[in-house]
């Protein structure tokens, strides 16, 4: 052991004898055992000096990653996006029979429904943050699983538009469950160990996506789609969508089983110096709000990265169906179903592999700044060569048809790259936090940020390409001359990153004042 690790280890073995333990409750909008160093998620505790100080950041031992409690962290991500996603491949055909509507007004109150699950969610982010401060991360990670899986249950009962509007509503009061989990997965987490655990965290999100879908689509009206099985049974027939929520609210019921039982709370309430009579000891500090963090230095602008990089990314994910089906001739691949499918599934296979095999060694040897810029750099030749594809595909000669199929190839294998920036921005937020204290609020307000682009941006990105290539403007190529701004933006916003999240960045750690 080095003399500085000697002396600092004789200066909190004096601490301890002063009464200045480390003994701070950490609540998900009050205190996360969370570091603001380099690459660091996690301090073993912060230690309040003398009025003089501020408080002072004991570097913790690295740990190796729980990856039980990570496993069933993950498993319990998969509930949302499966309950948000699984119903969009019935609900513009449910929407029409129970609301008897017109074919024209279809896409409106399909639209609705959908966008509901987001904006209810995004109002009460917030709320299920301070009741996690309150009650614990594992009582409320286990009441928000039975609350979505319950009103997802019985969403596929509605019979009415209007229940089918406050099913939806109550399914995404219920869905907080993120917000919780992204913090309890920090506080597992070392400076070591963050990219591999957030990288197994986007990844069970993007198989939710992926599963949902499925899904809702295999198990919807099932007396029609296997009259073999459920023909002739007259709740099938009645309740033509019951057999797809049910199946969605059953894998969110285990797990509520799985989180209540191996589960473990991270949140560890210990008693202050006040509590043992101490009355001469530092008052703890007041919880940041929202708009003081914004103040803080360099949160702004990672928040502003945050949500530049979720937008493109719920963009592309919107535009991407409806282009790959568009014929060449009007500015999209023209794949059937099945080319659809399968591109699907093979963009989600390399973006796991990118996320899990690539992420982790490149912010070790680069920093998290360093591989967000990296992903700025490629995002903009990354969206360029979708209408450059559409122009080779359009000329319909062999030569340009075989050109098109080698430049998918490199697509599919390179492309998916960018969506390093997903958890890059993440592990940017963890590094910003002016303290522990605010980790939490700033997932929070990340996570409503998410949740409000992922209510609008779909009909918003998709309305755009309808109108460039009905009206042929920019060549039909409207939608991606948008996107290429956000790009570029995205790009120079990426220059601007603070510190915190470079490579050998370092937060001084202040030593005591020797009395």
């Amino acid at each position: 052991m080095s003399s500085r690790d000697s002396s600092s280890d004789n200066d909190n073995s004096k601490g301890d004898d002063d009464g200045v333990n480390p003994s701070e409750t950490t609540p998900l909008l009050a205190a996360s055992p969370v570091a603001t160093t380099a690459d660091s998620n996690i301090a073993s505790a912060i230690v309040e000096g003398s009025e003089s100080h501020q408080p002072l950041l004991v570097k913790p031992e690295d740990k190796p990653l729980p990856k039980v409690q990570i496993f069933f962290l993950c498993y319990a991500r998969l509930v949302e996006p499966i309950a948000f996603f699984s119903i969009f491949p019935y609900i513009n055909q449910m929407v029409q029979e129970n609301g008897n509507l017109d074919e024209v007004d279809v896409g409106f109150y399909g639209g609705l429904i959908e966008s509901l699950f987001s904006l209810t969610q995004m109002l009460v982010m917030m709320l299920w943050g301070r009741a996690s401060d309150h009650f614990g991360r594992k009582p409320v990670l286990v009441l928000s699983l039975i609350g979505i899986a319950a009103s997802t249950s019985v969403f596929g009962l509605a019979r009415s538009l209007w229940q089918m509007i406050v099913l939806r509503c109550v399914a995404g009061v219920f869905a907080g469950t993120i917000v919780t989990i992204r913090t309890m997965i920090a506080e597992h987490s070392t400076r070591h160990t963050q990219a591999r655990s957030f990288s197994w965290f986007a990844f069970s999100g993007n198989v939710g996506i992926f599963v949902g879908p499925l899904i809702g689509g295999a198990l919807a009206d099932p007396a029609s789609q296997y009259p073999g099985t459920f023909g002739g049974v007259p709740f099938f027939e009645n309740y033509p969508y019951a057999l797809s929520s049910i199946v969605v609210g059953c894998v969110g019921l285990t797990a509520v089983v799985t989180s209540a039982v191996f589960v473990e709370e991270t949140l560890h309430k210990t008693k202050t110096p006040a509590d043992d009579g101490e009355t001469n000891a530092s008052p703890k500090p007041a919880p940041a709000t929202p708009l003081e963090l914004l103040g803080a230095p360099g949160v702004g602008i990672v928040l502003h990265n945050y949500g530049n990089a979720m937008l493109l990314g719920l963009a592309y994910s919107a535009i991407v169906p409806v282009f790959w089906f568009t014929t060449p001739s009007l500015g999209g691949f023209g794949f059937s179903p099945l080319q659809i499918s399968l591109f699907m599934g093979l963009t989600g296979l390399s973006q796991a592999l990118w996320l899990l095999l690539v992420f982790p060694p490149l912010q070790h040897r680069y920093g998290t700044n360093g591989v967000l810029r990296g992903c700025g750099i490629a995002y903009p030749f990354f969206i360029g060569l979708m209408p450059f594809l559409n122009s080779i595909l359009a000329q319909g000669t062999r030569a340009a048809e075989v050109s098109f199929w080698v430049l998918c190839s490199l697509l599919l294998a390179v492309g998916p790259g960018v969506s390093m920036a997903f958890t890059g921005v993440q592990l940017a937020l963890n590094d910003v936090s002016p303290s522990p204290e605010s980790l939490g609020t700033l997932n929070a307000m990340a996570l409503t940020i998410t949740s409000g682009l992922r209510a609008f941006s779909p009909v918003l990105f998709t309305s755009l390409f309808a109108v460039g290539i009905k009206h042929h403007i920019l060549w039909g190529y409207l939608v991606w001359a948008v996107l290429m701004v956000l790009t570029l933006a995205f790009t120079v916003s990426t220059r601007y990153l603070p510190a915190t999240s470079e490579k050998d960045y370092d937060r001084e750690v202040v030593e005591p004042e020797q009395e």
